[in-house]
């Protein structure tokens, strides 16, 4: 990943985001299981309500209701970044796309809920705790709203004002308690009588999984999942900066092209943002992170860190991984998005069988990072080779020129890019127009959205 950026603001990936993170799409047939699980779980609970309650004149309503209720659990399980489930999403960003579609498809089945909101007044038997539950229900009804509306326009349209980060994060940290709200309202609230306990043990089953998921993500993660590490080292390029960072403890154990998310209470930067690691393993555990400067987190981050200062680390996450590729493949890094490259390519020994050729565009000559890393890549194995394509001097790359420098047809190979998306759409759709559509594209999302 390259910097994956905070906290997934929506989560940038990688790269404060920053530079950039990987953890791809187009992971293959597996990747689209985790969704399609997620669609079928929120339709059976609406399926399972509406038999429940149509004798009651509320299928509908308590339908759409069930259905808001667990797609908010679920989305407060997948915030947890639960690890076996990765798989399923072809990685963490994705999971992350899902969390954000399980936010939009409850804030929807939500208002549909209240629009619809079953009268059950003149069929049941009012307590006090019903009517508290009904009022919590309202209260928390209406700051979810709120709450949700931050989460997903971080970004205000047309006027363009981005909420702070800040506001984001502690609004999203709410999330929980007001879930537990909801979950009261459910348990509690006055229901009519004749109904099958299915709907209700179903949802109370979904109260405790949300609940414990976000009691884990809030107080039990941190302590549990946070490895601590050192400053070894800083170096500062331009707008990027390097970070040698060597374990205090037990070692990360991590696949070249997997990101971390970092952290550094000390510097005043408790917020943590996902960066990949761009090198592969080594024996004494430290690694390296390069950063450019994305936001204002990341350009406070080479006069806020210090070498010796203690630093946080989770992860690793991520499933960009070249070695699941085929015999020839092509590597396009845009900018930042080299990180992952980096690290593939240290990793790469003599006897590394696939053609591999890297393609590396950024603005300005002076940029480039890692060069040497390649280097000693290509001079240890021969089928290895790279080039590096400075805009501001060899002018803009295109589709018809990768085609012409690469030592192979991109027909005949597996495409791996990590950069803007712009890059991206535009060399897939140029090599697609030229015959020379890659054989398979992997790809990691510039930021979590």
């Amino acid at each position: 990943m390259t910097d994956v950026t905070a906290s997934m603001r929506g989560m940038r990936a990688a790269r404060h985001w920053i530079g950039f993170r990987p953890v791809g799409s187009g992971a293959g047939p597996a990747a689209r299981i985790g969704p399609l699980l997620l669609t079928l779980v929120v339709v059976l609970s609406a399926v399972l309500a509406f038999g429940d309650y149509a004798g009651h004149g509320a299928g509908g309503g308590m339908a759409v209701g069930a259905a808001s209720f667990v797609a908010m659990s679920l989305a407060l399980v997948l915030a947890a970044r639960p690890r076996l489930l990765e798989p399923l999403f072809g990685g963490l960003d994705q999971m992350y796309r899902a969390h954000r579609a399980l936010g939009i498809a409850a804030l929807v089945l939500m208002i549909l809920h209240q629009s619809y909101e079953p009268d059950f007044d003149n069929r049941v038997r009012e307590t006090n705790l019903g009517e508290t539950a009904e009022e919590t229900g309202e209260l928390a009804f209406n700051l979810l709203l709120a709450l949700i509306g931050v989460s997903l326009l971080r970004r205000l349209p047309v006027i363009g004002i981005e909420i702070p980060y800040q506001i984001w994060r502690f609004s999203h940290r709410l999330m929980g308690l007001l879930f537990a709200g909801i979950a009261f309202h459910q348990f509690a609230i006055d229901m009519p009588a004749g109904r099958t306990a299915t709907t209700g043990l179903m949802l109370n089953g979904f109260a405790i999984a949300g609940i414990a998921a976000w009691i884990y993500t809030e107080f039990l993660a941190p302590m549990l999942r946070r490895r601590p590490y050192e400053v070894a080292a800083i170096h500062q390029q331009g707008q990027k900066t390097e970070l040698t960072l060597t374990p205090k403890g037990r070692a990360m154990r991590w696949r070249p092209g997997q990101f971390v998310f970092l952290r550094a209470d000390k510097a005043g930067m408790s917020e943590p943002h996902p960066f990949t690691i761009a090198a592969a393993p080594r024996k004494d555990g430290s690694l390296r992170l390069m950063i450019a400067a994305r936001g204002g987190w990341t350009r406070r981050l080479p006069q806020a860190l210090a070498v010796g200062m203690p630093v946080a680390l989770e992860g690793p996450y991520g499933r960009f991984d070249y070695r699941k590729g085929g015999r020839q493949q092509l590597w396009l890094a845009g900018g930042i998005g080299i990180t992952p490259f980096l690290a593939w390519a240290e990793g790469l020994t003599a006897a590394e069988t696939r053609r591999i050729h890297l393609v590396y565009s950024l603005r300005d000559p002076d940029e480039a990072m890692g060069l040497e890393i390649l280097q000693a890549a290509a001079a240890r194995n021969p089928r290895f080779t790279f080039e590096v394509i400075a805009t501001s001097r060899d002018g803009r790359l295109t589709p018809a020129r990768l085609v012409q420098t690469a030592p192979f047809a991109p027909r005949e190979a597996d495409l791996w890019f990590c950069g803007p998306q712009g890059l991206k759409d535009s060399m897939v759709e140029g090599l697609a127009a030229l015959g020379q559509k890659p054989r398979r594209l992997r790809f990691e999302h510039f930021e979590f959205a």
